[in-house]
């Protein structure tokens, strides 16, 4: 069985990937694909991981949880998400790094169907957007603890990567931004389900919703449905086109209120952000998909 984990991150798509492919549970069936719902694995998972506490699950319990969650005869993969599986939002950025507990968390996933093919996805954000959206996400009495020894300036993604990595050499990461998923949304999908990019699926357009004006939305459903799109490039370059005009300006500009942080540093950081997606590129067993 090959078995994807959407292992998160937070403040990214908040479930959407899953509600997206849940929307073509049919075409998925076909193609042996199994998207359970969240409520009939999070708890359960949970609960199994929490008492192997890291040591491989024997094979009478993978078996057990893939017969539970596989409602398909004839199956080939399972898709598996959830924010929290690189820890909770107060944990994020404990001790002043960036997801510290990827690597413990992510080979005890991989420990879990230790028999099987697994394969991990992550959305990723720009560190000058992540620290506010997950202060946001915490209580107000969890707040100086997210925040407590963080400099958002030492925090990158290719070190929880790497991390991830290390742990889980055998097991291939595929990573996006998530500031590109409008445009890239249907690659996404097709990628955690393992379908041919050809196979049309339902809800490549749920991302823009959330960011275009609905006049945009309902011109650019009839611009496509008279023009078709006949390559990935097109499609992008249309999207974009429609974007640029009709943009919901309060959903794609952060509004930053902690205290201390300035243009120059969101500018700082969102370079540096750009440099590490090119560190990313280069590490061994990591696709980064772009926009």
């Amino acid at each position: 069985m090959k078995i994807s984990f959407q292992i998160g991150s937070h403040c990214t798509d908040d479930d959407q990937l899953l509600r997206s492919l849940l929307k073509n549970a049919g075409v998925l069936a076909q193609e042996g694909v199994c998207v359970p719902g969240p409520n009939r694995y999070r708890r359960m998972l949970a609960d199994v991981l929490n008492k192997l506490d890291g040591e491989k699950a024997d094979l009478d319990t993978q078996e057990m949880l893939i017969e539970h969650f596989v409602d398909l005869d004839d199956a080939e993969r399972i898709v598996f998400g959830h924010d929290n599986f690189l820890g909770a939002p107060f944990r994020a950025l404990e001790g002043g790094a960036l997801y510290p507990l990827a690597q413990r968390n992510t080979r005890r996933i991989r420990n879990l169907f230790n028999k099987h093919q697994v394969e991990f996805f992550m959305g990723m954000r720009d560190i000058a957007t992540l620290i506010p959206a997950l202060a946001s996400k915490v209580p107000e009495d969890q707040l100086s603890k997210l925040l407590e020894d963080v400099n958002p300036r030492t925090l990158f993604w290719s070190d929880t990567i790497y991390s991830i990595r290390e742990a889980n050499p055998d097991t291939p990461i595929t990573v996006w931004c998530n500031e590109d998923t409008p445009l890239i949304w249907p690659e996404v999908m097709h990628e955690i389900a393992g379908l041919d990019p050809q196979i049309r699926l339902k809800g490549g357009l749920d991302i823009l919703m959330k960011i275009m004006a609905r006049e945009g939305m309902k011109r650019l459903r009839a611009y496509m449905h008279t023009h078709p799109i006949h390559s990935e490039i097109q499609r992008r370059r249309v999207l974009s086109a429609f974007l640029d005009k009709f943009a919901l300006e309060e959903e794609i500009e952060e509004e930053i209120t902690l205290p201390g942080w300035t243009e120059e540093l969101m500018d700082e950081l969102s370079r540096a952000y750009d440099d590490d997606m090119h560190e990313i590129k280069s590490i061994p067993g990591v696709t980064l998909l772009t926009g």
